[in-house]
């Protein structure tokens, strides 16, 4: 189980909450599927409005975005999450078929990985940014 980190409200089970924006189903089951065998809580949005929405609702500790989603694209999503104070904090990690790597970090994305989808890769380099972000929090007077 990944704890949640010190500064988002956690499930009754203490999971880390993640919101993933994907439109695609199949890929929606997948990941949910291995998120929650990680210990992640798991919530869906299928476009970057309802996306900023539950963001704001949710506050999930991260979100995970395609770039190609419908009405705001994963990258202003992005910027719109990290430009406002209540979501600011949110790690978003971008994972998408296009090669964009450069334009995810200038808007704002705290990683990115590149599609098909890897089980291993992915929960590492959520592991990862949650523990970066927790040592972050300890840091801050």
């Amino acid at each position: 189980m990944v704890p949640a980190p010190a500064s988002y409200p956690a499930s009754s089970e203490n999971h880390v909450l993640a919101l993933v924006v994907e439109r695609n189903p199949i890929v929606q089951r997948l990941e949910k599927y291995f998120l929650e065998q990680a210990g992640y809580q798991v919530e869906f949005a299928t476009d970057g409005v309802s996306a900023l929405a539950r963001a704001k609702d949710l506050r999930p500790a991260i979100l995970v975005t395609e770039i190609l989603v419908p009405r705001i694209d994963g990258l202003t999503l992005c910027r719109q999450l990290k430009s406002q104070t209540e979501t600011k904090d949110i790690l978003v990690l971008v994972f998408t078929h296009l090669e964009a790597e450069e334009r995810a970090r200038e808007a704002g994305a705290d990683a990115f990985l590149q599609k098909p989808l890897g089980e291993t890769r992915m929960l590492k380099t959520l592991e990862a940014l949650v523990r970066r972000h927790q040592e972050l929090l300890r840091e801050k007077p």
